[in-house]
């Protein structure tokens, strides 16, 4: 992609096509909100104009996973940096044969200005098109848990506290509505004529006009994002009630949306969004973006905000001798069983078959074991279902060797096993195996060495508090995090995926808050979650305000 901050000076390329505008809403603060025609457009964009209302500026963060629907060659404008008229600049692309996505935050016709640059198309013979978006009208009390229209609530009133004059507060306080009102307290630094009038002013407006003090009230800030915080209360109690969930300061303010009448009552009950269990938790996971991806997506679902952070690299052996003579013999005919002990032995197997033009054929008459639910996925993924794995209580080496037959001469044709894995992995299988009576080829598939320190920020937030959790899949991740960021602060939730990892993360001085009951990362993933529902549960029962645990006063680094 292009961040082109400066677009006046971008050269026009020749093209003979017509030019067009979308307008695409991305909804009020999550990407994966986007629309399928959303991303249509995102994706046959050449250039795309960011977003500039403030709730995206402020609150969100997925600008970054809107514009990866987006060709490598798009031509990013950041909508505050281009000097000028935004719609004009739009125009001026299109004419240029270009295809424009104009983004906006909610969607373009509600809120937000995306008529005026429909109009502007329209006058300047462009095409224009708009993809809606999820409106925070609608979508903020949803996430929320205040259900706008129902029986009891048949009708719903929307109104713009910024605009100076523009709502007559005894008019909307004599009605029966649920009143749905936006910029409430606007964000400081607004324009003038534009400013919120305040909870405190409102409140007051709505009474004095009629409504009961004792009316329900829901304020929902940061909705839709792993920020949100709702306050739910009465007209004569919410500002109070604000100031008291806002003491120390922990909670994102702006943009607010509030919601007046019967149906904010139902708010505590009906909450879905915020009870998650590891809601708003930013959750350090010490692997690629390849390896994590499942975890990284159940942790999603949690509520939480995985944060992929290498702490090793997978190099090729330094010498390729071992595996060329291993592929030949898999051909050949000289192995009775393989064991994978990690996906990454999977894949480098895989790698040297197919560079020789082979593939999962290879393994025929030959049985495969393995260790762990992401190796036997890779393993099928290659079209080889395994014949042999531990005990789901026991994913481990030792757990593989519990339930290896010995060997047979009688039944067995071939005694040897090849044992493709890591350049530090450890003796248990190979030694077990030989005590089973098996002749092994222990084969260095890969290396593992050191990644390099992630960016400043990411090791300040890590020895700092700044996550709320780490999770440890393996010994080598606790040794090599600790290696290049430092300990994880007293504050942050360890979590680790077994037994031998736990022993690890002891003696590098961490006290583990939760160990997985099996060797997996889904489960380790569901552990930490069932931990974030525990914490969440005492702070309910104790009275006091659900805090993630880098919310928490930060003391000395954790001790045993």
């Amino acid at each position: 992609m292009n961040a082109n901050a400066n677009p006046q000076q971008e050269e026009p390329r020749a093209t003979t096509r017509p030019g067009h505008v979308a307008l695409v809403g991305s909804g009020p603060g999550g990407a994966d909100l986007l629309t399928l025609r959303g991303a249509e457009l995102l994706r046959r964009a050449d250039v795309v104009i960011t977003l500039r209302e403030p709730a995206a500026e402020e609150l969100s963060d997925f600008r970054g996973e809107l514009l990866a629907h987006c060709s490598e060659d798009v031509s990013v404008v950041e909508a505050d940096e281009c000097g000028g008229d935004v719609n004009a600049l739009a125009l001026t692309r299109a004419r240029e044969g270009r295809r424009v996505v104009r983004l906006y935050s909610g969607d373009p016709f509600f809120g937000c200005r995306g008529a005026e640059l429909v109009a502007a198309c329209h006058e300047a013979g462009v095409e224009a098109e708009v993809a809606p978006g999820v409106s925070a009208i609608t979508s903020v009390p949803t996430f929320a848990g205040v259900p706008l229209m129902d029986a009891e609530s048949p009708e719903v009133r929307v109104l713009n506290a910024r605009i100076e004059g523009g709502v007559d507060w005894d008019e909307a306080a004599a009605s029966d509505a649920t009143l749905v009102v936006m910029g409430a307290d606007a964000p400081a630094g607004e324009a003038p004529g534009h400013q919120g009038p305040g909870f405190d002013v409102l409140c007051k407006a709505l009474v004095a006009g009629g409504r009961p003090a004792t009316t329900p009230v829901s304020v929902v800030r940061a909705g839709g994002t792993t920020r949100q915080t709702t306050v739910t209360s009465t007209l004569a109690r919410l500002v109070a009630d604000l100031k008291a969930k806002d003491a120390k300061g922990h909670h994102a303010t702006a943009p607010a949306l509030m919601i007046v009448g019967p149906a904010a009552a139902r708010q505590p009950d009906l909450s879905w969004y915020e009870t998650r269990p590891l809601f708003g938790w930013r959750v350090l996971v010490p692997r690629t973006k390849e390896q994590a991806a499942a975890l990284s997506d159940q942790l999603r679902g949690y509520g939480a905000v995985p944060e992929e952070v290498p702490t090793i690299s997978v190099e090729p052996p330094r010498t390729p001798q071992q595996m060329e003579r291993a592929v030949r013999g898999l051909v050949t005919g000289r192995y009775q069983w393989v064991a994978f002990t990690s996906a990454n032995a999977v894949k480098a197997i895989r790698e040297r078959l197919e560079s020789y033009g082979l593939d999962a054929r290879a393994f025929a008459g030959v049985r495969v074991a393995v260790v762990g639910e992401a190796t036997a996925r890779a393993v099928r993924d290659f079209g080889i279902q395994p014949d042999l794995a531990p005990p789901e209580e026991q994913q481990s080496s030792a757990g593989l060797v519990s339930v290896w037959p010995p060997y047979d001469a009688e039944i067995d044709p071939i005694e040897r096993v090849l044992l493709p894995r890591a350049d530090i992995a450890t003796e248990t299988l190979a030694a077990g195996l030989d005590k089973l009576g098996w002749d092994v080829d222990d084969v260095t598939a890969y290396r593992t060495v050191r990644a390099a320190p992630p960016p400043a920020p990411v090791r300040e937030a890590i020895k700092g508090g700044g996550f709320d959790a780490v999770l440890f899949t393996s010994s080598s991740t606790v040794r090599n995090l600790v290696g290049i960021a430092g300990k994880p602060h007293n504050t942050t939730a360890i979590a680790v995926i077994g037994p031998e990892t736990e022993r690890t993360a002891i003696e590098f001085g961490l006290r583990v808050d939760v160990v997985a009951p099996k060797a997996s990362v889904s489960a380790l993933a569901q552990a930490l979650s069932e931990y974030g529902s525990a914490k969440r549960r005492e702070a309910v029962d104790a009275g006091k305000p659900v805090l993630k645990p880098s919310q928490k006063r930060r003391g000395r680094r954790r001790k045993l």
